[in-house]
């Protein structure tokens, strides 16, 4: 069946395209379109598209089958930009025997014609939705199928730990136990690690979509909506010398070095204030708890308790007033000084340094902890010297994890949430 939706967004543009995939896409194109004759694969003809009421002059390019996104025939107009000119065209398309697609149904296609895999076509949503540079880069690892690599790489050990426990198994008079054993706890060896390794790397990659959550905090009247307002580059919050004025949190956000940067200014922590401002001390309080980095704005006298393990950068504001001792860095808000310092200090404890390697995502750690799991309990199954159909069944259940990386077996359930995420034209 052939479908068909407007793969660029809604509204006014330069262009505007209507693409179609499945069997026939072809033949209802040149039905819509003036030019006649031969069309060759992958060239783009300039021509009148006939959208029923009207015409538009635009282009048509199809893509023959299995070389295209889908794996289909894939055909694509071209048009101008305009809201009612996509529409009209998508009609005519449907009215000539397309339906509409469903969300995702395009790149649904593509993975179940062997074209990518689940893990590479979430990178493509990760790189769609993205709202920093990171997330892009690591968005396109996926996209580009290195961590789909390293799950077949991982899961070719398994088979080859496993054959040897199933040839144990199967021919136990031919005595193979030491030699199965020794080839599975190499091979199980070397896949705990590089689990770990890809375990490690969950932080950093939910920082690298979600952003990393800064708290600035401090007594009343440190500067730290000063200092809120300064690192966004705009007035957010309301500045003022009365002490008390932050009685909420407030957020903004900022992009250095291509990284997303959650800033939350919080309400000055003191005691004996009244009921609204003891909320917003509350509040401050409840975002210093989830913060992956703290801005605490010190000030002489201060005993201000800190989280343990959240890392923190001790601020000395206001220097063009005087510098303050005892600090990681001494910052203007006023004059500007030292703030693209502190954004790299920022940077430096709150992200870290990126990799080049692939940061998973939420269902990739969890289908990653469930292989590492297995591994783990495969390898004390072989080190205490149980049969080896107990350590064999663990070497399945990593096997079976690591395939719903690639969606080898993934179940029904995962692949329809996976691209009901995808908008309708991709």
């Amino acid at each position: 069946m052939v479908i068909s939706a407007i793969a660029t967004p809604e509204g006014q543009g330069g262009v505007a395209i209507i693409r179609m995939s499945g069997e026939g896409a072809l033949g209802i194109a040149r039905q819509m379109f003036s030019r006649k004759g031969e069309l060759e694969p992958n060239r783009m003809y300039a021509g009148e598209i006939d959208g029923g009421d009207f015409r538009d002059f635009g282009f048509l390019v199809w893509f023959r089958a299995p070389v295209s996104f889908t794996g289909e025939d894939v055909a694509e107009f071209h048009c101008h930009g305009g809201r009612e000119i996509a529409r009209g065209i998508l009609r005519r398309t449907v009215a000539l025997g397309a339906r509409l697609a469903e969300r995702g149904e395009f790149t649904r296609r593509a993975f179940l014609n062997g074209k990518l895999t689940l893990s590479a076509a979430e990178g493509m949503a990760e790189m769609i939705s993205a709202t920093s540079e990171a997330q892009v880069r690591a968005g396109y690892q996926l996209y580009r199928e290195k961590f789909s690599e390293e799950g077949r790489r991982l899961q070719s050990l398994i088979r080859t730990a496993l054959a040897s426990a199933e040839a144990d198994l199967d021919f136990p008079e031919e005595d193979l136990a030491s030699d199965a054993l020794t080839v599975s706890a190499h091979a199980m060896s070397e896949i705990e690690a590089s689990l770990s390794k890809l375990l490690a790397t969950h932080e950093l990659g939910r920082k690298t979509r979600q952003g990393v959550s800064v708290v600035l905090m401090g007594r009343p009247n440190a500067g730290k909506s000063s200092l809120f307002n300064a690192l966004l580059g705009y007035d957010r919050a309301i500045v003022s010398d009365i002490a008390g004025t932050t009685r909420d949190t407030l957020e903004g956000e900022v992009v250095y070095r291509g990284v997303l940067f959650r800033l939350i200014d919080t309400a000055g922590l003191r005691e004996g204030c009244d009921a609204l401002e003891s909320e917003g001390v509350r509040r401050a309080e409840n975002a210093v708890r989830a913060a992956d980095l703290i801005v605490y704005l010190k000030e002489e006298g201060d005993g201000v308790t800190l989280p343990v393990g959240t890392p923190v950068i001790t601020v000395g504001a206001k220097c063009d007033l005087g510098r303050r001792e005892g600090c990681d860095i001494s910052v203007s808000a006023k004059t500007g000084e030292r703030l693209d310092a502190l954004l790299d200090l920022i940077y430096e404890r709150g992200y870290g340094r990126e990799t080049e390697g692939t940061l998973i995502v939420e269902r990739h750690f969890h289908a990653v902890e469930r292989a590492h799991s297995a591994a783990k309990a495969a390898l004390d199954a072989m080190g205490r010297g149980l049969p080896a159909e107990i350590y064999a069944e663990e070497l399945r259940r990593a096997y079976t994890a690591l395939g719903e990386i690639t969606g080898e077996t993934a179940s029904e359930n995962i692949v329809d949430e996976i691209f009901s995420r995808f908008c309708v034209g991709k």
